[in-house]
């Protein structure tokens, strides 16, 4: 389970992109510093950041996943609860599912900018296929992990003109990590995963514990 980490996110909104990132210093001093004169300047747009969601809007329990894309226990949770969840919950109408990246390094930054790459349509099956690679992308250097998950990216049926412009947007790096901080201020997410039924907290359990929940959710 994976603390948060503030350096981490000021790192990664200093740097920006992947592409960014790798033509830039690693400088913490100065990356804090171009995350502080972002924000204060006003220049980051949470609007360039949709929320992630499946379900039914209306449906009356509203689940919310704060997840890492480099966390084993998120990976877990992906392979295991999760599908019985949207198999039980989520397409059959009694939940709305909401999933929100945490980023507690740069690798899950880039995950991420991957992942949204293709849009809303795409990024649940490209997360999947994160989740399901995260041992072996996660591994080399900095460019091999871009080289990864630009495969990953690909065999969701990214283009490389697409992933090239999702991995250098800066401005789209620096809005997802603000948002994340929005929402992790509002929250108070601490580690991954972690949830909010209803508005309720409550840490990883397994399917036959989430189920229980929610069925005294959907009975309120």
């Amino acid at each position: 389970m994976k603390r948060f980490i503030p350096a981490i996110i000021a790192i990664a909104l200093g740097l920006g992109g992947a592409v960014y990132y790798l033509n830039q210093p690693t400088d913490t001093t100065a990356a804090t510093s171009f995350a502080l004169d972002a924000q204060e300047a006003g220049d980051v747009d949470l609007s360039l950041v949709n929320e992630m969601t499946m379900g039914d809007a209306d449906a009356p329990v509203t689940m919310v996943e704060y997840s890492s894309f480099t966390c084993p226990h998120c990976k877990r949770y992906h392979e295991g609860p999760m599908k019985e969840i949207k198999k039980n919950y989520i397409d059959t109408g009694k939940v709305h599912y909401i999933a929100r990246e945490v980023y507690f390094d740069r690798y899950g930054l880039w995950a991420g900018m991957v992942a949204r790459c293709g849009g809303p349509v795409r990024y649940f099956g490209v997360t999947d296929l994160i989740y399901a690679q995260q041992a072996e992308w996660t591994r080399g250097e900095p460019a091999e992990i871009v080289a990864n998950l630009r495969r990953i990216g690909k065999t969701a049926g990214l283009s490389d003109t697409q992933l090239d412009a999702c991995l250098a947007d800066a401005d789209k790096a620096q809005a997802m990590v603000a948002t994340w901080e929005k929402f992790q201020a509002e929250d108070q997410i601490q580690s991954t995963p972690t949830f909010m039924v209803n508005g309720t907290q409550y840490s990883n359990m397994s399917y036959d514990e989430f189920a229980t929940l929610l069925d005294e959710k959907l009975g309120e």
